[in-house]
């Protein structure tokens, strides 16, 4: 999100525009971010199989992947300026709704993002080489009122000198690196093999199997595991760091000075991982101590309207958070816990707590900063905010309606994975 924004203020937007849609775009797309590391904290708090949460996700997504193209443009530029490039816009969200839909029921929910964004850029580029719209929006600033327009620079002349292929290349080459290690560590070979050796399971003592879930959480009593699985080789973080090493040397950096990046970039994000760190903790706390459990017990008052509200509970959690994956760790074992009690699917909950949360994340502090930062736009967080609040709520409804048509109505039931 950040380097889209700062692509969009490369490109001329206004500081509202580049920072609004950025943020609404980053919405469909969360649930499998960080090659589906939101899908492996669902699973490692419910006890679910994160292929099949995985591939429940990808029925439901794929629907908002279709809207939010078309509902990005009209926020840019309004319904004529939509229906004026419908058919860009409906290749973009095809093409990338049935990729995201084919690769995570049939592949594995790690590769989502990569595969269906290439798919999707690639089919949008050749698209628009056989297809061109009547009417060129030149404009970068909201098509409605745009406090930041007064605020833009003067644009300035493209630079049309042409690359040599060794710029172009070198240029191309860290993001390469980083897609090729990307598809082997989000391989389930690969995973499996890296899990067979490179770990360490921690059970953690005074507390593994001390504590019993009884009835009616559970249908018997059942010990809890406390075990810390410190899969250090095939953590996402991992392949990323392997990639930037590889890049670094590729592009002449020093041992020395790619530490001290590392370095800069640990003080940095100080903060941001701390506060991750302490939101993981307080989902294992909720979870052993009972506290989700209750409160699952509480909303399964709700009765028959639960898929929605469960579903704007995800939303909730992103809002607050900042992550989807720590949503699905502080809401995961809930989502399942209520939803037995209420006689749905766990399945089903547990994706929809996933997929709500993503509406949210365009409305979460750390993205709005992020925001207004990569933009230049200090000191406008509440304005950003209130563009783009809107726009969270609606869609966060739509999510929840459309998981309450597939809890009850038929043909949407038949889409609910066993």
């Amino acid at each position: 999100m950040a380097i889209t924004g700062a692509v969009l203020i490369g490109l001329g937007f206004s500081p509202l525009a580049a920072s609004g849609l950025s943020l609404i775009a980053n919405t469909a797309p969360v649930a499998y971010g960080a090659l589906g590391t939101p899908i492996q904290g669902l699973a490692s708090v419910t006890g679910l199989d994160p292929y099949i949460l995985g591939a429940m996700v990808g029925r439901q997504l794929p629907f908002f992947s279709l809207l939010v193209p078309f509902w990005l443009i009209w926020a840019f530029a309004g319904w004529r300026g939509m229906i004026t490039i419908w058919p860009a816009i409906l290749v973009t969200g095809v093409s990338f709704a049935i990729p995201q839909f084919v690769i995570s029921n049939y592949i594995n929910p790690w590769i989502v993002d990569i595969g269906a964004s290439l798919i999707s850029m690639g089919c949008l580029i050749l698209f628009l080489k056989v297809w061109q719209p009547r009417e060129l929006w030149l404009s970068p600033a909201l098509r409605g009122k745009d406090e930041s327009a007064a605020t833009m620079a003067a644009p300035r002349a493209m630079d049309k000198t042409p690359l040599t292929q060794a710029q172009l290349w070198g240029a191309l080459m860290p993001w390469i690196i980083v897609c090729v290690v990307m598809l082997i560590w989000g391989n389930g070979a690969f995973k499996t093999w890296a899990n067979s050796i490179f770990v360490w399971n921690y059970e953690v003592p005074d507390l593994d199997k001390m504590i019993n879930k009884v009835p009616p959480v559970a249908a018997k009593a059942t010990p809890e595991r406390a075990v810390f699985g410190f899969t250090y080789l095939s953590f996402t973080g991992s392949g990323m760091l392997i990639a930037a090493i590889i890049s670094g040397f590729l592009m002449g950096f020093s041992p020395a000075r790619m530490i001290a990046e590392y370095g800069r970039t640990i003080k940095l994000c100080a903060i941001s991982l701390i506060t991750i760190s302490a939101m993981l903790a307080i989902g294992t706390l909720t979870r052993l101590s009972g506290v989700d459990a209750t409160l699952g017990l509480a909303f399964a008052a709700t009765g028959v309207l639960y898929p929605f509200f469960g579903t704007l509970l995800g939303w909730l959690g992103v809002a607050l958070t900042g992550s989807d994956t720590a949503s699905n760790v502080l809401f995961g074992n809930l989502q399942k816990i209520t939803s037995e009690q209420l006689g749905l699917s766990p399945i089903l909950m547990g994706a929809a707590n996933s997929s709500g949360g993503v509406m949210g994340k365009m409305i979460d502090a750390q993205s709005i900063v992020v925001a207004s930062t990569a933009t230049n736009w200090y000191g406008h967080e509440g304005t950003i905010l209130r563009y783009v609040f809107g726009h969270s709520i609606v869609l966060a409804c739509l999510v929840g309606l459309l998981v309450m048509l597939q809890a009850y109505v038929y043909p949407f039931t038949t889409m609910v994975l066993k």
